[in-house]
């Protein structure tokens, strides 16, 4: 056993150590590992990045119309020239316009009817009607969906039903989701 430490000691003094070269390879192996995947992460946020501009980019691109509209509007229109009845024909276009390049998007408005949804509305305001608890009695804000997703919940006005809902067993005081 004595000859095992001089063997070592001579295999290190000439580098020819099995266990250190080992290392040495396992060491080199890890260091290109780590900048691999130091590169795999940097191309990933490129291309993340790159995903977001062209998104970016096909909304913008949906959008210009309706800025080409606007400006073909006011070019008809100089101040003080035009009928009202123009004018809201003008902009009834451009609401058209805007409402399908946001459809060309997947984005679409959320119908106010029927009855209140927390998944789809925000009540804003609740009062006493005749109308059942629940009911949607109106809208101050639209909401808009796209893809199936709630972007913007539609602000509502919902109804406690007659004398605030204690009929129909609500709690005392119940409004607007207190």
């Amino acid at each position: 056993m004595s000859e095992r430490p001089d063997t070592l000691a001579a295999d290190e003094a000439h580098g020819t150590n099995p266990a250190a070269a080992e290392a040495d390879q396992l060491r080199a192996q890890l260091a290109r590992l780590a900048a691999d995947f130091d590169n795999w992460r940097k191309q990933i946020a490129r291309e993340r990045e790159n995903l977001e501009e062209q998104a970016l980019d096909r909304a913008l691109l949906a959008l210009l119309p309706v800025v080409d509209e606007l400006d073909r509007a006011l070019d008809a229109h100089p101040p003080g020239g035009g009928s009202y009845q123009e004018l809201r024909d003008g902009v009834d276009r451009l609401r058209d316009w805007l409402l399908a390049s946001l459809d060309r998007l997947g984005c679409r408005p959320i119908e106010p009817l029927g009855e209140y949804d927390p998944l789809y509305h925000e009540a804003v305001l609740a009062e006493d009607s005749e109308h059942k608890r629940g009911a949607i009695l109106g809208q101050f804000e639209r909401g808009w969906i796209r893809n199936g997703r709630v972007l913007r919940p539609a602000k509502v006005k919902v109804s406690l039903g007659k004398k605030g809902g204690t009929e129909h067993g609500a709690d005392e005081g119940t409004r607007c989701g207190n």
